[in-house]
């Protein structure tokens, strides 16, 4: 069985690791700015140790829509209802979860402190690799 701790080992050994957040006071501007730079889609806000929300692209876009202005407050965009997830949870459940409730991104929390964040392009690429592990051994076992 595959778990999200194995989706966070795999983007460490590629991407270095770490997991970008910002301040609830962050503008919308510098949002912006880490989500460019970082070439991410999603932030997970925190205030101390504590997670507060999560803010994506798709915030800034609906916040810029409504007229709103780069020099707000992230706070007042993030999504304070943060779905997440432990790191011995199965990666088939969180994709259920994902999938059901349209989440692209959700923070990993180990109790309760933030360990990492995953997208559902990254659990999708996990279901991949084993079944194309799954392929893998049963061609062996055919082939025997």
């Amino acid at each position: 069985m595959t778990t999200i701790a194995d989706i966070l080992r795999h983007k460490e050994s590629f991407a270095g690791g770490g997991t970008v957040t910002l301040a609830p006071d962050a503008t919308v501007a510098e949002l912006a700015g880490t989500l460019t730079e970082h070439r991410i889609g999603a932030v997970i806000v925190v205030e101390g140790a504590a997670v507060a929300g999560i803010v994506s692209e798709r915030d800034v876009v609906r916040h810029l829509a409504a007229g709103g202005s780069l020099d707000r407050p992230i706070a007042e965009i993030m999504t304070t209802a943060v779905v997440s997830c432990h790191p011995d949870d199965p990666v088939e459940s969180i994709a259920e979860t994902m999938t059901e409730r349209r989440i692209r991104h959700m923070p990993v929390l180990d109790d309760g402190r933030l360990v990492g964040i995953v997208s559902i392009g990254d659990v999708v690429s996990s279901r991949i690799r084993q079944l194309e592990q799954d392929r893998g051994q049963l061609e062996q076992y055919i082939a025997g």
